[in-house]
């Protein structure tokens, strides 16, 4: 097997999901065989909006020939990687690089988990939600938007409220009643917003 590791490695971070690393050829005397190519291992170490560590399973990439760099696609924002480059040949893999660690930026959130409205009254209704299940940052707020629907299905003016990033329930009032409001909630990230859910529901036409 090859007998010395790739020296040299370098990671550079070119968004909340792809990073591009480089590393030095081997000598090709260390080979001992025919050159086959170099592969990256990474793996996420954590979430940094989440402390939670979990079973790692390693990632590898084969990048054919005497390259010296290859691009990493497919990382989760905001997390913590690590990554070592090995030589291969015919026999087998030479050792490792030392890990080199690397942080993915943030990116928008996914959906929140859930949107539910209940307890409606004649001019009010009551909105419950998860946070997404993958926060890809920060949360920094939520937008609600919302209209109400007339009978043909015609949409009226929208509404938009930011809603703190830490609560999980709103009453919305003075809304009109026995009338169809349509919904749509989406959480952010100082990146941007996540996907929107859509929910509809309708006040009460008499107590």
């Amino acid at each position: 097997v090859p007998m010395v590791a790739p020296g040299n490695v370098q990671v550079y971070v070119i968004n909340s999901t792809l990073a591009k690393v480089n590393w030095d050829p081997v000598p090709l005397k260390t080979v001992r065989g025919h050159l086959q190519g170099y592969k990256v291992y990474y793996w996420k170490v954590q979430s940094l909006s989440r402390r939670s560590r979990r079973h790692v399973e390693k990632k590898i990439l084969t990048f054919r020939g005497n390259k010296t760099f290859g691009m990493l696609p497919g990382l989760e924002p905001y997390s913590s990687y690590k990554l070592n480059v090995r030589v291969v040949n015919g026999k087998g893999e030479g050792p490792a690089s030392p890990d080199k660690v690397f942080k993915t930026p943030e990116g928008v959130p996914s959906s929140p988990s859930f949107l539910k409205i209940t307890n409606p009254t004649l001019d009010s209704l009551t909105l419950e939600w998860g946070s997404p299940t993958h926060p890809n940052g920060v949360l920094t707020s939520y937008i609600l938007k919302f209209q109400p629907i007339n009978n043909t299905h015609e949409l009226g003016p929208l509404v938009e409220i930011r809603i703190p990033a830490n609560e999980s329930s709103l009453i919305l009032k003075n809304l009109n009643y026995s009338t169809r409001y349509k919904f749509y909630f989406n959480a952010q990230t100082s990146v941007g917003s996540g996907n929107q859910i859509t929910e509809e529901a309708v006040t009460i036409m008499d107590e």
